[in-house]
């Protein structure tokens, strides 16, 4: 078995990124999926509401605001579980 010269030692070139910003890449990213950010504003409504109504002594309304933010965080949580699939599915093709 003859040895061949060995293969050229160039460098792989790197991957070159756009200076984006953080509010075109917040933008892009609320385009891509924008259930998430809605996800994320109804759970903080819900949480503010939810103290809002136990620092007036709202026992029961507090309690339920609660409940509704375990509800919300769920859908927030799904909705980016499912973008994340639809991206992967996207890459694949």
């Amino acid at each position: 078995m003859a040895a061949g010269p060995p293969p050229p030692l160039d460098p792989i070139p790197l991957p070159v990124f756009s200076d984006e910003g953080f509010g075109d890449k917040f933008l892009r990213k609320t385009r891509e999926n924008p259930l998430v950010p809605l996800g994320c504003l109804c759970t903080v409504g819900v949480l503010t509401y939810g103290l809002i109504s136990f620092k007036r002594g709202n026992i029961r309304r507090s309690q339920l605001m609660m409940r509704a933010r375990i509800v919300a965080q769920g859908f927030t949580f799904m909705a980016l579980l499912g973008g994340m699939v639809v991206t992967a599915m996207k890459s694949r093709k």
